[in-house]
């Protein structure tokens, strides 16, 4: 009994060890005037001078010299830019607290085939991670299953919630699937002959196959007899059938890309691919067939030893150039919060300015199905906006003032300002 009592305890003092101490903003009740931003609306240019009026969490004006209502709280943000509340796709923000530690990760499923799988269950809105990330001017974030081959739904969250319900911006973006090897490798640790990593792909190929098939199946069984026995792993599926949901294919080597698309192109499946590291060697591939990229390799070390030292940096200005669109995402938790910085680099290595904001706002939004309502500064629109003292994507003049998720005043403060604070005003002899 004893025992039982310890193990209880540490388990409650493990879940606590890892919550943050800041409040989501209450909801706004009053008028908010931005006045007088350097506006970056990405869908309608650049708009300098300009207030932004969020009324109930909408964006209620865009436009020079606003009368503000009755009872509006005005801000003035002479000299700052404005930009719509950045989306980090591809991310395991919420699921995964410290890698190392086996308690704090819960990114996945037991199993091969767990389309059922849905991300915004596993999700911890008090994660000690998402302070550090929204304070960078991260507002949403793609929550994504992991696994090694079929591993479930993603969902996008707002940054700044009391429970995932309250968080949700879509449960359900699309499903993810991570493709099977299509190379031999040599590396030191690959410990299987050529012989053999050929079956294991041969064989992890068949069972792809399989599974899509019976899934397929199900979906036409279903409608034709909606009452058959029900699947949760098949009936998970069916948006994918109809084109309600994409699939999401995680994917880095060119022979991957092009096995993936010829799989969903057979099969009618509206795909969009993550990762990406190749994606630039086949960009006729991918615009021809409208399959836009979520590329998460900002800073990856080359995949081959001929490949340029900054091929990594070059790649967004590339698929730009080919006519691929992207978005800029992160397969990881903390790291997402350099977005903004990525962005930069790829400005700095060939990316246009626009196409670079657009990477980290209205492309995720469309490609999620969201942009009806984040993404851009428009008339209508969540009033989900943050404020910079200068660009957004410059190291040196990017700090995030204010942060409002639908008109609500988001607290920017988190564990690392709280640390800087500390040893800053250390008292010394």
């Amino acid at each position: 009994m004893t025992r039982h009592v310890v193990i209880l305890l540490l388990l409650i003092l493990c879940g606590t060890a890892f919550g943050h101490d800041y409040a989501p903003g209450a909801k706004q009740t009053q008028p908010i005037l931005l006045k007088g931003g350097t506006l970056f609306t990405i869908s309608d240019g650049v708009k300098t001078g300009y207030d932004l009026l969020m009324v109930d969490g909408r964006i209620a004006e865009i436009a020079e010299n606003i009368k503000p209502p009755e009872n509006t709280k005005v801000i003035d943000i002479a000299g700052k830019h404005v930009y719509p509340g950045l989306i980090a796709a591809g991310t395991r923000i919420g699921l995964e607290e410290i890698s190392a530690v086996r308690a704090t990760v819960d990114t996945r499923e037991v199993g091969r085939a767990t389309p059922e799988v849905r991300s915004h269950i596993a999700y911890n809105p008090d994660s000690e991670i998402i302070p550090t990330i929204r304070s960078n001017g991260i507002a949403y974030a793609q929550i994504v299953p992991q696994g090694s081959m079929l591993r479930g739904r993603s969902c996008l969250l707002n940054l700044d919630a009391w429970t995932k319900e309250d968080a949700a911006e879509k449960l359900e973006v699309g499903l993810h699937l991570a493709w099977p090897a299509a190379a031999v490798r040599t590396t030191w640790y690959e410990t299987r002959t050529p012989e053999e990593q050929k079956k294991a792909m041969a064989e992890s190929r068949r069972q792809l196959n399989s599974l899509f098939d019976e899934a397929r199946a199900y979906a036409i069984a279903k409608a034709a007899d909606p009452d058959i026995d029900v699947d949760l792993r098949w009936e998970a599926m069916l948006p994918i059938w109809t084109g309600d949901l994409p699939l999401f294919v995680h994917a880095g080597d060119y022979r991957q890309i092009r096995q993936a698309v010829e799989f969903c192109s057979e099969r009618g499946l509206k795909m969009i691919l993550v990762g990406g590291e190749e994606a630039w060697k086949v960009t006729d591939l991918l615009s021809r067939n409208d399959i836009p990229v979520v590329y998460c390799n900002s800073h990856d070390l080359p995949m081959r030893s001929d490949d340029d030292y900054d091929l990594a940096y070059k790649i967004p200005r590339l698929l730009s150039e080919g006519g691929v669109r992207f978005c800029l995402g992160s397969q990881s938790s903390w790291p997402a919060r350099n977005m903004p910085f990525d962005a930069g680099q790829a400005v700095a290595f060939g990316l246009d300015r626009d196409v670079a904001l657009r990477a980290m706002t209205l492309t995720p939004a469309e490609m999620m199905g969201v942009d009806r309502n984040i993404g851009s500064l428009e008339v209508g629109k969540k009033a989900s906006v943050i404020v910079s003292d200068g660009d957004i994507m410059d190291h040196l003049t990017h700090n995030v003032t204010h942060m409002f998720i639908e008109g609500r005043s988001v607290d920017l403060d988190n564990k690392h300002k709280e640390l800087y604070r500390k040893y800053r005003d250390r008292k010394t002899d």
